[in-house]
């Protein structure tokens, strides 16, 4: 006789994050690299969405980012692996940083549109994930940047192509 099916186990997760800096002027004083840095050094918060994934900014330079993130069970889509926008949000936040780290004080930046290409499975098994993203050409109103995310082995998880819209400061239009 097969048991009867047992109930799931709830579980929870709590997250804890800093406010966005609501004074865009004071959050715009300092050039990207200074922000991304200054994030490294545990000077300024983090953006809450590192919350939710475990994202961690690892290293900065010129165009060059690496963060790692930690995926876990609340990140899972039906079939039991991790859900592709756990990804989409990893490669898409490592390839705006390394746009990010390119522009000077007062100039922004958005995603406009983010290519994911999804090569092998995530599960909370595969342990803390490694993203870096780079940029491959910056110009004056467009950056186009790749990045890729690897297991500890150095395994290939799965990689994108990314293009920022540059903001510049000015009036409306």
């Amino acid at each position: 006789m097969t048991p009867p099916p047992q109930p799931p186990t709830n579980r929870s997760r709590t997250i804890y994050y800093h406010r966005p800096e609501e004074d865009k002027t004071k959050l715009f004083e300092r050039t990207g690299i200074e922000q991304l840095r200054a994030m490294v050094d545990g000077l300024m918060p983090p953006p809450p969405i590192s919350s939710h994934i475990g994202l961690e900014i690892i290293s900065v330079a010129d165009g060059d980012v690496v963060m790692t993130a930690q995926p876990d069970e609340s990140h899972y889509n039906p079939v039991g692996s991790v859900h592709g926008g756990f990804f989409a949000t990893v490669l898409d936040s490592v390839c705006g940083c390394a746009v990010h780290s390119t522009l000077p004080s007062g100039v922004g930046y958005t995603s406009l549109e983010i290519k994911v290409s999804f090569l092998r499975p995530i599960t909370a098994e595969t342990g803390t994930v490694t993203a870096h993203g780079w940029v491959t050409r910056r110009g004056k109103s467009a950056a186009f940047a790749d990045a890729d995310i690897r297991d500890r082995a150095g395994q290939v998880l799965a990689t994108a192509s990314s293009t920022c819209l540059i903001i510049h400061p000015g009036p409306a239009r």
